[in-house]
């Protein structure tokens, strides 16, 4: 009886869950004050290719949605395993499928900025290189990891330091700058019910500090995703 009522309740909640994503939307306000008009140059930073569709997705999803100018700055071509070329290629066509201008691309291959977990990033480089992009394209928005990465990389938490590192030394004053929010293991792979963690957090922040995205074109994620073919492998 008791494991029928567990079923019965998760069948609830599931449901539930599914009307919350796909029936009950409010609008976002991220990057959407002021006049529809107003479109911003957003700069997204990365550190590996496979990044922008793993873990940003439903946010590049959003920001081409709404018209803004995206720009995607990827810091390595993720050579850790000898595969750089390959996974470079594969970027590039994820980005078509995102809907993201190739000439607004930016993959690295610097000699210090190489793949992998022993690998530790000069912050004051990355930021010397966010620097150069932000001026260059006028950027309006930073986009990037917070400091555990989601997954833990250290390239990932080094990007954020990077980004830090800017704003805090070189940053004109006037652009905003935006982190995702990792989340615990158990929430991550919880699937539809973190629709309700997500709501509550931002529910307990002041308006506008916290936004929760929903992908609003998961097929899309999907198909940007299966463009990395390299990393549908089994470590």
């Amino acid at each position: 009886m008791g494991l029928i009522f567990i079923i019965i309740s998760i069948s609830i909640v599931w449901v539930a869950s599914l009307w919350k994503i796909f029936f009950s939307h409010s609008k976002p306000t991220f990057l959407n004050e002021g006049t529809p008009l107003h479109k911003k140059n957003v700069l997204l930073v990365v550190a590996h290719p496979d990044d922008e569709s793993m873990f940003f997705s439903p946010t590049i999803n959003y920001l081409t949605s709404k018209g803004h100018n995206l720009y995607l700055l990827c810091l390595s071509i993720g050579n850790a395993d000898g595969m750089g070329s390959s996974r470079k290629d594969e970027l590039y066509r994820a980005c078509v499928v995102h809907k993201i201008q190739l000439q607004q691309v930016n993959v690295l291959d610097h000699p210090e900025l190489q793949d992998g977990f022993g690998q530790v990033w000069n912050h004051g480089l990355v930021a010397q290189i966010i620097e150069e992009e932000v001026y260059s394209h006028v950027i309006d928005v930073i986009i990037t990891f917070d400091s555990y990465g989601v997954s833990g990389h250290c390239n990932h938490g080094d990007v954020h330091y990077g980004v830090r590192k800017f704003l805090h030394d070189s940053s004109p004053g006037n652009i905003e700058a935006w982190e995702l929010v990792s989340i615990n293991i158990m929430r991550k792979y919880s699937g539809l019910f973190d629709i309700w963690m997500s709501n509550l957090d931002v529910m307990q922040h002041p308006s506008g500090v916290m936004h929760c995205l929903l992908n609003e074109h998961p097929l899309k994620s999907f198909q940007a995703m299966a463009e990395h073919s390299s990393q549908w492998v089994w470590r």
